[in-house]
């Protein structure tokens, strides 16, 4: 997107939803719709061989952007099968060897929380920890939650609704030190701040194509060999993923999540420094011409693309529809068709008004000063005058 004057009828600032996919990584998917089509399975022939190893080459960029080795990536639909598969399925394994017992955060995902749900119904014990007013775990909570039987703990990388970036390797080393599996979702983090799984203990990972300006309907999950992680598949098929994930590899989309974790991998600084600037600049101007503004959850320890803000006196619903050139959301796309308020901004402690009047900001990498500016001015107009309206009720 070039630098100059934006259409103010499109901007688009719902980055943490979805993001475009790369023109980069359009290209490099191309060849494998319509030219090297083979079956990634199909060992006979060199339409299959020439599928096979542009998968491969995928994983191993896949791994590279965590600090994997590409047998550990398991290639998936997207970040919610690989967190069902990582939760359900370590669990479920552990099961017999007594560890029966789930820890995770009540901010997590829905399809997170769901997870743990389920178990629940299966008999697990299981554990939804607070979050402080920053949206952090605390570590000294976490510590005492751990016992003899705790099977896992997840907690994702950073929050898809305030952006909060978790402690994973504080975490990580107290859960190895537990002799605990630790499981993070990565989906909103990976290929935005740096990851290693080694470095911060983590044994099972999820990645999500369309969050790293990859293609949707691709996701990964990284699950360690060493010492090695079991888990029990989710279904019965052709045993494909090393037995863990059956189906047919979709090789065009393998190689655009593996070409977009390159690109993310290759562009991050930079890419972090630029759109912690903008957003920066987001909250000063809506601080200068709006006033009222509060920030929901730490900005210490935050995306450096997301702000999450409560405007005081203005309803985000009546916000988004006075600037609908403005793409922006109250929080997960997966639950935007409820009107309740958003449970992540409750957990932080917020009432019920304050929930009702934030919206998330998702700055991406196609964002740019002019849209900032743009945004700032059609927000100072909405707000003026939907407050104007509350004052002469």
């Amino acid at each position: 997107m070039s630098s100059a004057a934006p259409d103010v009828d499109r901007i688009y600032l719902d980055y943490q939803a979805t993001t475009p996919t790369d023109p980069r990584v359009v290209a490099a998917m191309e060849p494998y719709w319509t030219e090297a089509f083979g079956n990634p399975h199909s060992k006979s022939h060199s339409f299959g061989w020439e599928a096979e190893e542009a998968v491969e080459r995928a994983r191993a960029q896949v791994a590279a952007l965590v600090g994997a080795e590409p047998r550990e990536i398991v290639f998936t639909s997207g970040a919610t099968e690989s967190n069902n598969l990582a939760i359900k399925g370590a669990a479920r394994f552990y099961k017999s060897r007594g560890k029966t017992h789930v820890i995770t955060l009540a901010t997590e995902h829905k399809c997170v929380l769901e997870s743990v749900r389920d178990l629940a119904a299966e008999g697990f014990d299981t554990t939804f920890l607070p979050v402080g007013p920053d949206g952090l775990v605390d570590l000294g909570v976490l510590g005492k939650a751990i016992r003899d039987e705790t099977v896992l703990v997840s907690i994702m990388a950073a929050n898809n609704e305030i952006g909060v970036v978790q402690p994973l390797a504080e975490i990580g080393a107290l859960c190895r030190a537990r002799g605990t599996l630790f499981h993070t979702d990565a989906a909103q983090a990976a290929g935005k701040i740096p990851l290693d799984v080694g470095t911060m203990k983590i044994d099972l990972m999820s990645i999500s194509g369309h969050k790293l300006y990859g293609p949707m309907g691709i996701g990964a999950l990284y699950v360690r060999r060493k010492p090695r992680v079991r888990l029990v598949p989710l279904f019965s098929g052709g045993g494909q993923e090393r037995g863990l994930r059956s189906g047919t590899l979709p090789a065009p989309l393998c190689v655009g999540i593996g070409e977009a974790c390159e690109i993310a991998m290759r562009e991050m600084p930079a890419e972090a420094e630029r759109l912690g600037t903008l957003r920066n600049r987001l909250l000063a101007g809506l601080e200068r011409e709006i006033g009222g503004i509060t920030v929901n959850g730490s900005m210490e320890s935050r995306l450096p693309g997301n702000l999450n803000v409560n405007i005081a006196g203005a309803p985000a619903e009546d916000v988004m529809m006075a600037a609908k050139s403005i793409a922006l959301s109250t929080g997960s796309a997966c639950t935007s068709a409820s009107l309740e308020p958003s449970y992540v901004l409750r957990a932080l402690g917020v009432d019920d008004e304050v929930a009702h009047t934030s919206i998330r900001f998702g700055l991406g990498r196609g964002t740019t000063e002019a849209e900032i500016d743009a945004t700032v001015s059609i927000l100072a107009r909405a707000v003026a005058g939907i407050r104007g309206n509350a004052a002469a009720e």
